[in-house]
């Protein structure tokens, strides 16, 4: 089984049989959910919904299927085409569109393709929203417009710019700053859209010496497109011969950003937050918000400047609700995802390298130098492989009284915080397993902490 419905949107790798895959019925059913939904639900009038979608092979698939379901719902369609999901976000807001669906299946290998969700704000759904697009499907619960009611579909290409637009009319974005500093920068964008809108990003701020690794949009990835460091071999090997100041490595839909310093040592997808919130907190003081499992390092950060951190649930609807409820001025998730309300609520590589660009620029430092003046903390990752029918709940409920003394945060799955480290326990929800995060000041110990609290959990099944 790889259809995988969830709340955020439905994915799967494509072929094979119905109910089993992401294929034509499938989508036309969820995406006449979807429509269903967001006609009753948008705040606004508009009878419009914006489409866009990476690089992957099966995109021109889907979004056929895509735009003639939303066109036989009564949905006039602006398909703009291969676009980054930050991208398909502002184009909803900026269309004054009721929703939009963003094609894509983010970091996962060629195969998969899914359908992201938005609103009206160009947000993910919450929860309850997620939930309703299931239960329509589920039940089939829409109806087709007649022939005098169908809708029509345009395409409009204009949003990359407008998009780079947006990134450079920043206030905490200084151009000439950047153009001055004459970086050399190395990118890699995993022959998805990244290819296309990073290098007119990075010329338009006036970044003058850019070299491109995988950028042409075929869809055919040159690596596992994950952007971790045991998939970036090319352009490590790259930094590590010098010449260039830093490089920017994004995955398929460019809402994740990866660094590598000039000496060719990653700079850690965790400290990629933590870097942008340092550079907008020195200009615009508050809080800051992350999810349960992203580094400690932001927390420390914030406190320097006077604000306070909140964490949020794991999931980027779930940090964009934290961020709004504490007026968060920065805030995003550990795995390089950069969420800066003055743009939008939406993760965005383009934002996080305008932002870190200029910040580089005027603090004169290198990329290791700038990475070296933050709190050093090393993360590790295991799970608990548990029996289908093991009571996952009961077990951190165990964990969590056990714990009761430490700082404890249940609002997703439990994390205990002790002095020096923290480890955070989340069940699965497709899978019997719970999966691990622990932090630590070193990788011994992080993977230490972590396993000293699966021992109490497995200790509680018995």
């Amino acid at each position: 089984m790889t259809l995988i419905k969830s709340i955020s949107g439905i994915r799967g790798t494509i072929g094979g049989q119905a109910g089993d895959t992401l294929n034509p019925l499938d989508i036309v059913k969820f995406t006449s959910a979807y429509a269903a939904f967001i006609r009753k639900a948008a705040a606004n009038n508009s009878n419009k919904i914006v489409v866009g979608r990476d690089a992957r092979i099966s995109g021109p698939m889907v979004r056929d299927v895509v735009c003639g379901t939303l066109v036989g719902m009564g949905f006039d369609v602006v398909d703009i085409g291969l676009a980054s999901t930050p991208t398909t976000e502002v184009a909803v807001v900026m269309e004054g569109a009721c929703g939009g669906i963003i094609i894509t299946a983010s970091h996962n290998p060629k195969m998969w393709n899914a359908l992201k969700l938005l609103n009206e704000k160009g947000e993910f759904l919450n929860k309850e929203e997620g939930n309703e697009v299931l239960r329509l499907a589920e039940e089939a619960a829409f109806e087709y417009a007649d022939v005098d009611h169908l809708g029509v579909c345009r395409e409009d290409h204009t949003y990359d710019q407008k998009h780079i637009d947006l990134v450079k009319n920043l206030a905490l974005v200084d151009v000439e700053a950047i153009r001055k500093a004459d970086f050399h920068v190395a990118i890699d964008t995993v022959n998805s859209v990244g290819g296309i809108i990073l290098p007119k990003l990075l010329e338009q701020l006036g970044v003058k010496h850019v070299t491109g690794l995988f950028t042409e949009p075929t869809g055919d990835f040159g690596h596992n497109p994950e952007p971790l460091e045991k998939n970036l071999g090319d352009v490590k090997a790259l930094m590590q011969k010098g010449g260039h100041d830093v490089a920017f490595v994004v995955d398929p839909d460019v809402d994740r950003l990866a660094m590598f310093c000039e000496d060719g040592t990653m700079y850690g997808e965790e400290y990629t937050l933590v870097t942008v919130a340092d550079y907008v907190l020195q200009h615009t003081p508050g809080n800051t918000v992350s999810n349960l499992s992203s580094t400690r390092a932001l927390r420390d950060v914030t406190s320097g400047f006077g604000g306070e951190y909140h964490a949020a649930a794991v999931g980027e609807v779930n940090v964009v609700a934290k961020m709004k409820e504490t007026h968060a001025v920065i805030g995003g998730e550990g795995n390089g995802g950069v969420i800066y309300p003055e743009a939008h609520y939406g993760r965005d590589a383009l934002v996080g390298i305008a932002l870190v660009l200029t910040y580089l620029a005027k603090s004169g430092k290198k990329m290791s130098e700038l990475r070296a003046t933050y709190p050093q903390y090393y993360m590790a990752k295991n799970r608990m492989d548990l029996t289908p029918g093991t009571d996952v709940d009961a077990i951190l409920a165990k964990v969590k009284e056990i714990y009761k003394d430490e700082q404890v945060n249940d609002i997703d799955g439990v994390k205990i915080d002790f002095a020096d480290s923290w480890v955070h326990l989340r069940k699965s929800n497709t899978e019997p397993i719970i999966r691990v995060y622990s932090e630590a000041r070193t990788p011994e110990e992080a993977d230490e902490m972590g396993r000293k609290v699966m021992e109490v959990a497995y200790s509680c099944i018995y």
